[in-house]
């Protein structure tokens, strides 16, 4: 019986990759082309070795393409790719001369496993050669190490670098790897036309491979932070990402990663579902992760997981996963434990949450919400956390037991007068909502007496929208109180400017507005409060607008004339 041939034994790594390129190059296109022959005269696995020819062809034209390329022998990459190669050859020409005797030492299973297995092998060079190719880095000159662009660059050279350092990334071992990750940090970090080149030049499908756990530790580490830059850099970027399936190795990091991991991972779990129709995409993965990233994160972790959880809440049909999942006493803890942007996410969220049914309005009173919004109200000096703090108190003061909770609350009471005096618009806005809806004692009233004239301002504010109602209302519900009244009117400011809202050339303003306000005033029937308005003008421009036939005019100008004939009437009995 006779013996098979052993196989050639490849030389040593150490000693093909001390050889220069153009060396291996040769030793590659004379193993090469004993295979192309040998591969005719095969006995056994004739189909195996015609594909595996095919693939050989494929490769004899790559190397054609590479040997006319002027500046290949400087490419480092070539140190690492030629070695391999030619070992991956020489295992197939020891394989072919076995299927050329018919004798397999190992048997017909072993052989085509080990042709598959070097067919797999050749493929793989293949494809990084192919890949080298196409990046057109063999054509430069500088093509060993390209050096990052400088400021000012035209597009063409950040274009071939962004290629070579993908390029780098997809076929060079572990320092190849990760020297390309590095220069691609530093790249992103520049600026943003950067930032979109890589966007359209990278291969982000082998970046987000780099993200699974099989991935060298360093390697991930970088590819990650990678990631979760170009998720925040642009809607583009965040499209690709998504579009490759980055998003679920991202939740399986913020699960099971480490902390550096994890906090490079919300960044870009919250970048990419900021777009609603990432967002969906979460329901397939569950919100458990999110909600367990917030409760037991490290703090930069929390803060953006909890951005993640507020961008869900705004899909109405994944929200209430949120409710069946844990999520509101988690969020609601986060308003007294959480940093500043922790605590402005978490705020936010339930904002949303007590907007959109009664439902979450109940959880979050259950979990105790209404006294740490408060507390958050009371101590943030972020206006974006208050904002959504009041938006969320005044979502859950529809429910009785709760408006007459901050009814009652002094302190909360003051608060209002304050955001309606020193808040920007917004606070303005929906503090003066807020106190518009809400039944307060005289005693809290007056002790907000001094925001009636901030009140009175907003009033010639037709944006934002609403803002103006939510004034005029305010305002009305303060001068029940007597004293207010007579408070308001002793401030010329306001009185004239109540007075120049009557003016029919004055059309910025609804009169609707101020004929309320007036209304109010005259409703207790105070003669000073009479002649103040009456000296600063408004009987005339009142006396206009009821000839106009324009509706309250003529309730406030019979308000104002019967105050006036009272006096009169009085003074002639005295007489």
């Amino acid at each position: 019986m006779p013996t098979s041939e052993p196989p050639q034994t490849p030389p040593p790594p150490e000693l093909s990759e001390a050889q220069p390129p153009h060396t291996l190059l040769d030793l590659i296109i004379g193993v090469l082309s004993i295979l192309l022959l040998s591969s005719l005269t095969v006995r056994s696995f004739v189909g195996r070795w015609q594909v595996i020819r095919s693939k050989l062809c494929t490769l004899q034209s790559s190397l054609s393409s590479i040997s006319e390329s002027p500046h290949w022998n400087d490419n480092s990459l070539l140190h690492t790719l030629f070695p391999s190669l030619l070992s991956t050859l020489q295992r197939l020409k020891a394989l072919s001369d076995q299927c050329t005797l018919s004798s397999f030492a190992g048997g017909k299973l072993l052989m085509q496993s080990d042709l598959d297995m070097a067919s797999s092998s050749l493929s793989s060079k293949l494809h990084d050669l192919d890949l080298l190719l196409r990046s057109g880095v063999l054509n430069q000159s500088n093509a060993i190490v390209l050096s990052q662009p400088r400021p000012g660059s035209d597009k063409d050279d950040l274009v071939l670098f962004i290629r070579d350092l993908f390029t780098r990334l997809q076929i060079g071992g572990i320092e190849f790897k990760r020297k390309a990750l590095e220069s691609l940090l530093q790249l992103l970090d520049k600026d943003e036309k950067s930032t979109a080149v890589v966007a359209k030049e990278g291969n982000f499908g082998y970046l987000i491979s780099l993200l699974e756990v099989n991935s060298q530790p360093l390697i991930r580490e970088q590819a990650v932070l990678a990631v979760s830059i170009l998720a925040s850099s642009s809607e583009d970027s965040r499209k690709i990402i998504f579009e490759e399936g980055g998003l679920g190795p991202l939740l399986r990091i913020l699960e099971t990663g480490s902390i550096p991991l994890k906090e490079n991972a919300a960044i870009a779990v919250e970048a990419i579902t900021t777009d609603p129709e990432n967002a969906w995409a979460i329901s397939a993965y569950g919100v458990s992760v999110l909600i367990e990233a917030c409760r037991s994160g490290s703090q930069p972790t929390q803060i953006h997981a909890v951005g993640a959880l507020r961008n869900v809440a705004s899909m109405e049909d994944i929200r209430m996963a949120l409710g069946e999942e844990g999520a509101v006493p988690v969020i609601v803890q986060l308003l007294v434990s959480g940093s500043t942007a922790t605590q402005e996410k978490a705020a936010n969220c339930l904002s949303i949450l007590a907007s959109s049914s009664e439902y979450f309005r109940a959880l979050i009173i259950q979990e105790k919400g209404v006294p740490r919004l408060m507390h958050a109200i009371q101590d943030s000096l972020s206006s974006d956390t208050i904002e959504h703090a009041l938006r969320t108190i005044s979502s859950l003061s529809v429910t009785d037991s709760i408006s007459r909770i901050i009814s009652s609350s002094t302190v909360f009471i003051i608060q209002l007068g304050e955001f309606i005096m020193h808040g920007n618009m917004i606070l303005q806005q929906i503090s003066a909502s807020l106190l518009s809806k809400l039944s307060i004692s005289d005693g809290n009233k007056r002790a907000i007496s001094s925001c009636m004239c901030s009140l009175v301002k907003l009033m010639e504010s037709p944006k934002p929208v609403g803002l103006q109602d939510a004034a005029v209302q305010a305002i009305v519900s303060l001068l029940t109180v007597g004293s207010n009244r007579k408070e308001l009117v002793r401030d010329e400011k306001s009185v004239m400017r109540l007075v120049q809202m009557l003016d029919p050339n004055n059309e910025v303003v609804s009169k609707k507005y101020p004929l309320m306000v007036l209304t109010a005033v005259l409703g207790g029937g105070s003669d000073g409060c009479r002649k103040r308005l009456v000296a600063a003008g408004a009987a005339k421009h009142l006396q206009s607008l009821t000839e106009m036939e324009v509706a309250g005019a003529k309730k406030a100008l019979h308000r104002l004339a019967r105050s006036r004939f009272k006096t009169i009437f009085s003074r002639t009995w005295r007489d």
